[in-house]
């Protein structure tokens, strides 16, 4: 981890887009034991830079954590392609949508989202978290806004593009997301 990155993971408004959720996404891809080398290595540069850039008041935060992906890996002497990529994979997460066959991508958005399958006590945690990144937004349209991308999640055909996150996680995610959708209605 850079300085610039772990400066970045430390920012006080973070809540849930802080150190401990990269951690956790590491973890989720070291359980992922079918991967080359250089797709590992690639996947572990788009979980460390996929939220560098975190400010709940723009809207181009996945683009500017791209760029200081492509940038810094650059800087430390990976290729082109390889920063590239990582910069490709870090946008997906912005609408979590991914094309069919791309795997990486797929296993990225999947990883990303996996809280969203978690126990109910987590997904709180991270709801909570989420709404403390947004306080500046008044509860009436956070409200909204929130139910807006949560009814997103459950409008897709599956929420994780990753099959075997899928088969784990989509039940949970869907009831968990169902319950906070009644909790932000009420």
């Amino acid at each position: 981890m850079t300085p610039a990155l772990e400066a970045a993971y430390a920012q006080p408004h973070r809540r849930y887009h802080a150190r401990s959720h990269i951690e956790d996404c590491l973890a989720l891809l070291a359980g992922q034991s079918d991967l080359s080398d250089r797709d590992r290595r690639l996947l572990e540069y788009a979980i460390w830079w996929h939220d560098a850039v975190y400010d709940p008041t723009r809207s181009d935060n996945e683009e500017a954590s791209a760029e200081m992906a492509r940038r810094d890996l650059l800087a430390t002497g990976e290729d082109a392609a390889s920063a590239d990529e990582v910069a490709r994979l870090i946008l997906l997460t912005k609408g979590h949508v991914v094309p069919p066959g791309d795997r990486l991508g797929a296993l990225l958005v999947s990883i990303d989202l996996a809280v969203l399958g978690g126990e109910p006590e987590a997904y709180d945690a991270y709801a909570a978290g989420v709404r403390h990144e947004y306080r500046h937004v008044p509860d009436d349209l956070f409200r909204a806004g929130r139910a807006r991308v949560m009814r997103h999640f459950l409008d897709a055909e599956a929420i994780y593009p990753d099959p075997a996150f899928r088969d784990r996680l989509e039940a949970r995610a869907r009831a968990n997301i169902n319950r906070e959708l009644a909790g932000l209605s009420a």
